[in-house]
Formats: C-alpha cells, sequence, structure tokens
C-alpha cells in the first residue's frame, strides 16, 4: 500500500513540474526563446516541447496505453538529462528542477508495476518500497 502513495506522489510531482513547464514555454515565448538561445539550442523548439511537455505528463497521468506511457517515461528521461548538461555546460545553476524531475521519474518508473494495474514489461516487477 505504501507503494501505491509513492508512486501517486513521485507521478503527481513528475506531472507536476512538466505541466508547469509546458504552460510556462507557451504564457512565456519570448522569454523562453531567449533562454533557449542562451544555452545554445534553437528557438524553433519551444513549442514543440510545450507540446510534448503537456503530452508526456498526461500519458502517464492517464496511461491509457503502456507502450506509450513507457514511451513517454523514456522521453522524459532524455530532456531531463539533456536539461542538467546543458544548464552544467552553460554553468547557469538552473539544473535544479531536473535533477528534482529526474528523482520523481526514477520514482515514478520503479514503482509503477506495483501501483498500477496494467504493469509495464520495462519496470521493475513486484513491491519496492
Amino acid at each position: 500500500m505504501k507503494t501505491k502513495y509513492v508512486y501517486w506522489i513521485a507521478t503527481g510531482l513528475l506531472a507536476l513540474i512538466y505541466i508547469a513547464g509546458g504552460i510556462m514555454y507557451l504564457t512565456n515565448l519570448d522569454w523562453v526563446r531567449g533562454a533557449f538561445a542562451a544555452l545554445g539550442y534553437p528557438s524553433y523548439l519551444v513549442p514543440f516541447l510545450a507540446v510534448a511537455k503537456l503530452g508526456a505528463a498526461v500519458t502517464i497521468l492517464w496511461r491509457f496505453s503502456v507502450a506509450l506511457s513507457d514511451l513517454a517515461y523514456a522521453a522524459m528521461l532524455f530532456h531531463l538529462l539533456l536539461a542538467v548538461s546543458a544548464h552544467v555546460a552553460a554553468a547557469d545553476m538552473g539544473f535544479g528542477p531536473a535533477v528534482v524531475g529526474l528523482i520523481a521519474l526514477a520514482v515514478s518508473f520503479a514503482t509503477q508495476n506495483a501501483a498500477r494495474k496494467s504493469g509495464s514489461p520495462y519496470g521493475p516487477i513486484g513491491k519496492i518500497v
């Protein structure tokens, strides 16, 4: 039973980070484009990432397809790793939310099979916590 709570807290935090990020990308488009340029990324990626962030959060929360949910977890992993590395390379110390996201992602993915009815073939099986 504890595993279910751990899963939902981690998944909720991860989804909150992604939903807040997607909304911020859409509402502060010019500022985010400037921040992307400062990190060396092209600004045309911002609207695509905003939609992808919102889609990934909905996918892991709703989980209408296990395969799509696993794909969303993988995309989030790569996105968060790239976010951490971009901020470290820019030496701007803005990697905190990405590190929190990575921790929440790891906990959410590791506990998903114990908390959800339809298990992922890639997630650990059984009780973790």
